[in-house]
């Protein structure tokens, strides 16, 4: 896909360009904001970020081919032949230029748009499944992979850059997919890497503390939410209606209702809404529930636990009502669907306790499995988690508070602690669990390996060995040094000594 450099700026806001002798109908071959990726014929945009400023690298840019330049410092020199277009704002400008080099691939699809600081990833594997279930060809772009049909692509952060976005989307539309799925961060939509999509459908999961290193205040994380919801309107490009699908149990959903001009449709449990679970039951392996919906009345087994599972799949279902999907494809697909990596997933090894891996790193994520944990356990809960570094502090002790006033036995690690010193992380949970804990109920473990080990070494027949934090990731990140680290991996290690012994 190729256009020429005024082609490509016809939706963006320029404030000057600069030919420096580059040909007018010179063909731009890509569009990047990585130096490093730029190949000849490409476009780079250079971006102030928050370790590294892009037109540091415009050099490099230029050595790998870059035929024009896009950039906010209007006294850079470029050499002949590279043209120099400056804009107010260069990360503005890169959705705009990303969505017009690709053709807007949101326009050509359905795209579903999840937002929550809890239930994205599952909400988004749902959909997909319910989407499938109807006939349709599907993408889904998040947290744990990307899917295109039936490729699955690695992810670098939950929602990518907008480039990024624009490219798979386009490769979903070559692929013949017609439904599209995205986890949406509330980094995505204050960086504005979902600028130019094309919503269709936008949810909203939930609120609670995270992010607050970046956003600062609760109050700043539900406006960048919020913004999701202000994208939408109540028709578009000949698409239909636009819906935002809103938790009514969730307070915070009255701020995302106020800030859309779409049709609003509400799920929920406890408050009145258009789709509602009533006689829930929560088991060890399964959740079981009444689904009422403006089209029927249907019992509803899921194969995942916990009551945010139930929340989960009112949230798809909600979203499979406001597509027309008949009720009855809806409830097969939430039937059917087996779980999501790392989302209060069993490694199941032959023993006699039950131990499960969880992405949970927030306050409110670590007592909703807690929560369900103590639901189900006939024995005790042994928990092992810890807390990102270069990440909100305020939220350990919370995090603390929660693990001893829930689990019976607390193995306080290491989580991914990136620059931070693992012992002063350690030291904020700690203090924390001190609120709570009886002395002796909790143990100090810096490396995360042998803490899965102590705790699996503790656990006694039908207890539950709750491990979060990192759910389905497989490394983490030690200061400079990434090494491979998977739960799952880890716990199967263990038995594996236990039965070579």
């Amino acid at each position: 896909m190729t256009k020429t450099l005024s082609e490509l700026l016809t939706e963006t806001v320029v404030l000057n360009i600069d030919w420096n002798e580059l040909p007018p109908e010179t063909k731009i071959k890509q569009v990047a904001y990585d130096s490093r990726a730029v190949k000849p014929g490409g476009l780079f945009v250079a971006i102030p970020g928050f370790r590294y400023d892009g037109h540091e690298f415009i050099p490099d840019a230029i050595a790998n081919g870059a035929a024009a330049v896009v950039l906010e410092q209007p006294t850079t020199r470029l050499p002949a032949g590279v043209a120099k277009v400056i804009v107010p704002d260069s990360r503005e400008a890169l959705p705009d230029i990303a969505a017009n080099f690709y053709d807007y691939p949101s326009r050509k699809q359905k795209v579903v748009g999840v937002t929550g600081t809890n239930g994205k990833t599952s909400t988004t594997f749902l959909c997909e499944a319910m989407f499938q279930q109807a006939g349709y060809k599907t993408g889904l772009i998040g947290t744990i992979e990307n899917h295109i049909g039936d490729r699955i692509l690695p992810v670098e952060r939950t929602t990518p850059e907008s480039v990024d976005i624009e490219y798979l989307l386009g490769e979903m539309v070559k692929d013949g997919a017609t439904h599209v799925v995205l986890e949406v961060s509330s980094h995505a939509l204050d960086l504005k890497r979902v600028k130019n999509i094309d919503f269709d459908v936008a949810v909203f999961t939930n609120l609670s503390q995270d992010h607050l290193d970046y956003h600062k205040t609760l109050a700043d994380y539900r406006l960048a939410k919020a913004q999701l919801f202000a994208q939408l309107s109540s028709k578009g490009r000949g698409k239909g209606v636009k819906t935002a699908v809103l938790n009514a149990d969730d307070p915070n959903s009255a701020v995302m209702e106020k800030a859309t001009a779409a049709a609003v449709l509400t799920y929920g449990i406890e408050n009145k809404a258009d789709i509602t679970a009533s006689q829930i039951k929560i088991e060890a392996q399964t959740a079981s529930f009444r689904l009422t919906t403006p089209a029927g009345i249907s019992q509803i087994r899921l194969n995942t636990t916990g009551l945010f599972s139930v929340y989960n799949a009112l949230a798809a279902c909600s979203v499979g009502i406001s597509q027309g999907i008949g009720q009855d494809i809806i409830s097969a697909a939430l039937e059917n669907m087996s779980g999501v990596p790392g989302r209060f997933e069993q490694v199941k090894c032959g023993q006699d306790f039950s131990v499960i891996v969880d992405y949970a790193h927030t306050p409110d994520g670590l007592e909703n499995i807690l929560k369900t944990a103590r639901e189900f356990a006939a024995g005790r809960v042994i928990l092992v988690f810890g807390c990102g570094g270069d990440r909100d502090r305020t939220k350990r002790p919370l995090m603390g508070r929660l693990g001893a006033k829930y689990a019976d036995l607390v193995y306080i690690t290491s989580d991914n602690p990136r620059s931070e010193d693992p012992e002063e992380i350690i030291n904020h949970i700690e203090a924390g669990v001190k609120e709570v804990a009886d002395k002796g109920s909790y143990n100090r473990i810096i490396d995360r390996r042998q803490a899965i080990y102590a705790a699996l070494a503790a656990a006694r027949p039908q207890d539950v060995v709750l491990i979060a934090g990192k759910g389905h990731e497989t490394d983490q990140i030690l200061n400079e040094r990434t090494i491979h680290f998977d739960d799952r991996e880890v716990v199967r290690d263990y038995f594996k000594g236990l039965n070579s012994s």
